[in-house]
């Protein structure tokens, strides 16, 4: 293959939106910062808040499950700061699909909005196939029995029957997305108020029943294989394994930044609402641990409805129908919440050339993507219809995960690029260098930026991007912490030595980039403590993809060999950017050919 060719087909793969690029939006701009809040939290704090606290005390972390909680809201947090920052930077529709396309390219951009409309589409089937089994089991299962009977699935990996409640409900749903923005966040508003209402009544009412006995139990009256009693009864590495399975409770908020086109005032509005809706519903996960901790052991926990459980134990059964009530609701907002921002990422993707143009076309009626909305619509519908979820909802993390990773490595290579209106000339004695040890201090001196130059360069935004090769590095030491949280019994001091030597290049690197000069752009939010915190969060992501199965990798492997000849066959050649460089190229013939004419008149 000729070099001239590998080294356009990468400047055609890395080719960058143009942060400025922000022609007039087509959709109505009608969300508020309560909107957005109740949004976020409303996607997020579905049945977990139900379930999760249950489950995470009784089988790893006991008591300390506000501790686990915690810390999984002190990463979410993180995670959560990096979007704040670039929904100030970039108020457009796509969330971290836009992000990497203004500060990677045009590839990966592709690859994240094409794992992120995998992410949508599967929470949605998922939550909507909860649904029906919630309510199913409240009716006895007859909707189950009824259709196992007459309408069987017999195909493995298949559900044992078409799920029709489900199929209806995703599509009454989508019809609602895409009849308005306003009209399907209002609501949204009031699935999330009651549910909200439903948690804080779990929390008032439980305190009426609370012992703090139960977060003081003696060995001796613990029962085989729940751990040693007492607050902490698994140890340390139970409480990390809880924060891991917590993590995933506060998955969700980033479709406030799939909004942004729809917002009024993005560039507040966004941070404020993501920093609110998680510490909301860090507050809601707090909460019912305590409650639901101090009125039970841990060890006597219902895994799969534990509040219903507890509370039919201390004899309420007033507070267990309300419960149920809430988790219904609570189901509600999560699948107005994972529906919502899937066609905003077909949109955006349609609107850059890089999918269909059908689904990005507007609704002159509702100001809506109808026919993207509509059609996602259906995809979930058939999943949640016909497909066994159980082995998919895994490849959701994985989306995520990757796409908290991308928008945190957006923020460091924005937060050091070059700023062209300021004066960005490299700063240097001039002295050539000779000697290799005199090399050698000159790219230290660079690296640790030790002349304090505090106008960033191309060179010293190169480095930036070059570390980002912590990311590769972060696998390295991620497999090797794993050892501690799994055998955590047969950690030797030699474990420990490889965990601390595997921990020094990622602060060397850190230290480097955080050296380097910033750019002066003006925001209305900041990242602090860049580049600690971002890393921190790069951290935690790739820990996390890591720990998922194998054939989850191997399912999304063949999701992006679809999105891959998509890619190549249809939107390399539709790419916005591509058809305005064929646009300038073209102009530019045609100036040169007017040209031609009067310069050889003047040769003559």
């Amino acid at each position: 293959m000729p070099s001239w060719y590998v080294t356009k087909l990468f400047r055609v793969l890395t080719r960058r939106k143009p942060l400025e690029d922000s022609s007039e939006s087509k959709l109505a701009k009608v969300l508020s910062a309560f909107d957005l809040t109740v949004l976020g939290i409303g996607s997020t704090l579905g049945v977990g808040v139900y379930v999760l606290a249950g489950e995470v005390s009784k089988s790893y972390a006991g008591p300390a499950v506000i501790i686990s909680f915690l810390i999984a809201a002190i990463a979410s947090m993180f995670a959560g700061l990096c979007y704040a920052e670039f929904g100030a930077r970039v108020p457009k529709a796509g969330s971290a699909y836009i992000y990497s396309y203004v500060t990677i390219g045009e590839f990966i951009a592709f690859l994240i909005g094409w794992n992120l409309i995998l992410e949508y589409a599967i929470g949605s089937a998922s939550v909507v196939k909860g649904l029906s089994t919630y309510l199913d089991s409240l009716c006895g299962y007859a909707m189950r029995d009824f259709l196992v009977a007459h309408l069987p699935i017999h195909v493995p990996g298949f559900s044992s029957y078409p799920d029709i409640f489900a199929f209806i409900v995703t599509i009454l749903f989508s019809w609602a997305i895409a009849s308005g923005a306003k009209e399907s966040t209002r609501m949204n508003n009031v699935f999330t108020m009651i549910n909200l209402g439903v948690v804080l009544f779990v929390i008032i009412a439980g305190l009426f029943k609370v012992s703090s006995s139960n977060w003081n139990i003696p060995k001796s009256a613990v029962p085989e294989n729940y751990g040693d009693g007492g607050f902490m009864p698994y140890g340390i590495s139970g409480v990390i394994k809880g924060a891991a399975v917590c993590f995933y409770g506060f998955i969700g908020f980033d479709c406030i930044a799939t909004a942004g086109e729809e917002a009024k005032n993005p560039k507040k509005s966004i941070p404020f609402a993501v920093i609110v809706s998680l510490a909301t519903i860090f507050l809601a996960y707090f909460g019912v641990s305590i409650v639901l901790t101090m009125m039970l052991p841990y060890y006597a926990q219902d895994e799969s409805a534990p509040l219903p459980h507890v509370f039919r134990i201390h004899g309420w059964q007033v507070a267990e129908y309300v419960v149920s009530i809430g988790a219904m609701f609570g189901l509600c907002a999560s699948l107005m919440g994972a529906m919502f921002p899937l066609p905003r990422i077909v949109f955006a993707m349609s609107n850059d050339g890089l999918l269909f143009k059908c689904l990005g076309e507007i609704s002159n009626k509702y100001k809506t993507p109808f026919k993207g909305t509509m059609l996602t619509g259906l995809l979930c519908g058939i999943l949640a219809a016909v497909f066994n979820l159980s082995q998919l909802v895994n490849m959701m993390s994985i989306g995520t995960l990757l796409a908290y990773s991308m928008v945190a490595s957006c923020v460091l290579i924005l937060r050091y690029e070059v700023d062209d209106r300021r004066d960005s000339r490299t700063l240097g004695s001039g002295r050539i260098i000779s000697s290799g040890l005199e090399q050698s201090c000159a790219m230290w001196r660079r690296l640790l930026n030790t002349n304090n130059q505090f106008v960033p360069t191309k060179q010293s935004a190169r480095i930036v991007t070059q570390l980002l090769l912590l990311s590769i590095w972060c696998l390295v030491f991620s497999n090797i912490l794993t050892k501690f949280e799994e055998d955590h019994e047969h950690v030797t001091k030699y474990n420990v030595l490889f965990l601390i030597l595997a921990s020094i290049p990622l602060i060397i690197m850190l230290i480097i980039i955080s050296r380097q000069p910033t750019s002066g752009a003006k925001l209305s939010f900041k990242v602090p403590l860049v580049p600690w915190l971002p890393g921190i969060s790069i951290l935690i992501n790739i820990y996390l993809m890591i720990k998922l199965d194998i054939l989850t990798w191997m399912r999304v492997s063949i999701w992006i060999g679809i999105g891959l000849v998509i890619f190549l066959s249809y939107g390399i050649r539709h790419s916005r950017l591509n058809l305005r460089e064929q646009r300038n190229n073209s102009i530019a013939l045609l100036r040169d050919s007017s040209e031609a004419p009067f310069i050889s008149q003047e040769h003559h």
